[in-house]
């Protein structure tokens, strides 16, 4: 095989583009023979979307694709998917799994959610109480059977839609908390999987609660070892901050996009201290911007930074106090709202609709993906040094917790 350089990769671009022109290719196929070229993500191993290339060469396929017109995979309907699947089971899955699994999840043909947060976990993932028994089982450690799963999660985004979830489940409750957990792959169309939508104060129902009752996995969709669910979460968490906080924006992009038009197209509103308050806020939008940037650099070459966290925490308070310029901006006109009428999103709009939506929907940012305060925690003892939070239960059985 030849080296994989920019060269090569544009010359395999091209030879795909010939022979699937995208003007003469249903979208699904032209997806699936990407795939199957190495080029969906480039970094990939060969058989699996990609061509064991450096990470920084995909933007050469991306600008190639995209000045052909070539189709994309609907990234933000998948992005759970996408952004947080992918790379769990790229890292801890079986070479089975990564088969079965990658090339309909890059595609687009089965959506994926995340069972993590529960109801009375709070923002403390690792205190979950989902149970995962094993039944049966012949391998030389225990391998083989089926897990019996019981319990509820909430705030899971897309389960309405999902074919796939993934799972994490306590295996062990004479363990302490961070360990006797365990990662599952959990088929979302199995008995026992009720998905119930959550109404939210925006009145859409973009979020669900999951009950699973007795709900059978093999264990052949175990990601990682029995007991080893944290360990590889937390994969899944890093890659889902980044997600969040991470989008790529256009100057103006976001939040701020709308409340600036607003100002311009505006001048009977404007006030003076109105005036300080969204420079200072244009600002700081765009020096988040700018760090997602830098972000996306670094993951290019494979050197995540701290950026994930601070930015889904900038990311959130930015979105709350922007939003609430708006409505004040406004005045009674961004007291206003639409529609009531419950609807379930395929897609989450931050920016959607009218200012009275936005100011509502953002509350929900600093929650989803990881609370402000769990994050705040996260840069303070893993990316400043600073003393860790005096903890009581950090030898202490899950099962004799206070509850």
């Amino acid at each position: 095989m030849n080296a994989i350089d920019a060269a090569e990769l544009r010359r395999r671009t091209r030879d795909l583009l010939a022979a699937h022109p995208p003007a003469d290719t249903e979208p699904a196929d032209f997806l699936k023979a990407r795939f199957d070229a190495g080029l969906a993500w480039v970094h990939f191993p060969a058989g699996l979307g990609g061509l064991d290339a450096p990470r920084s060469l995909q933007s050469v396929v991306d600008a190639e694709l995209a000045a052909s017109g070539a189709p994309d995979n609907d990234p933000r309907r998948i992005g759970i998917g996408l952004g947080m699947a992918a790379p769990t089971i790229l890292g801890f899955g079986t070479d089975e799994q990564k088969r079965r699994f990658l090339r309909p999840l890059w595609v687009g043909d089965e959506v994926w959610c995340q069972l993590f947060s529960e109801p009375g976990a709070g923002s403390d993932l690792a205190a979950l109480g989902t149970r995962a028994v094993r039944e049966g089982g012949s391998g030389a450690n225990g391998e083989g059977g089926d897990w019996i799963v019981n319990g509820q999660k909430v705030w899971t985004s897309s389960a309405h839609l999902a074919r796939w979830a993934i799972l994490i489940a306590r295996t062990d409750p004479a363990l302490p908390k961070h360990r006797g957990i365990t990662y599952f792959i959990c088929d979302m169309t199995a008995p026992g999987v009720d998905v119930r939508p959550l109404r939210q104060i925006t009145g859409e129902a973009e979020f669900n609660e999951v009950f699973l009752t007795d709900v059978r996995i093999p264990d052949a969709h175990r990601l990682g070892a029995v007991g080893d669910g944290w360990k590889v979460a937390r994969t899944t968490l890093m890659n889902e901050r980044v997600s969040i906080g991470g989008a790529r924006l256009p100057r103006e992009g976001g939040m701020i996009g709308p409340v600036s038009r607003t100002w311009r197209e505006r001048p009977e509103l404007r006030t003076h201290q109105l005036h300080q308050r969204l420079l200072a806020l244009w600002v700081e939008a765009e020096v988040a911007r700018l760090t997602g940037e830098r972000l996306r650099q670094q993951l290019a070459v494979g050197r995540p930074g701290p950026e994930g966290s601070g930015l889904k925490l900038s990311f959130a308070r930015l979105n709350q106090e922007i939003s609430g310029l708006e409505v004040e901006l406004l005045g009674d006109e961004g007291l206003l709202y639409d529609d009531w009428t419950m609807r379930r999103p395929e897609l989450v709009d931050f920016t959607g609709r009218e200012a009275g939506y936005r100011y509502l929907r953002s509350k929900g940012n600093s929650i989803e993906g990881g609370t402000s305060e769990v994050l705040l925690n996260i840069v303070a003892e893993r990316v400043l040094g600073l003393p860790a939070e005096p903890r009581d239960d950090k030898d202490v059985a899950w099962k004799d917790l206070a509850r």
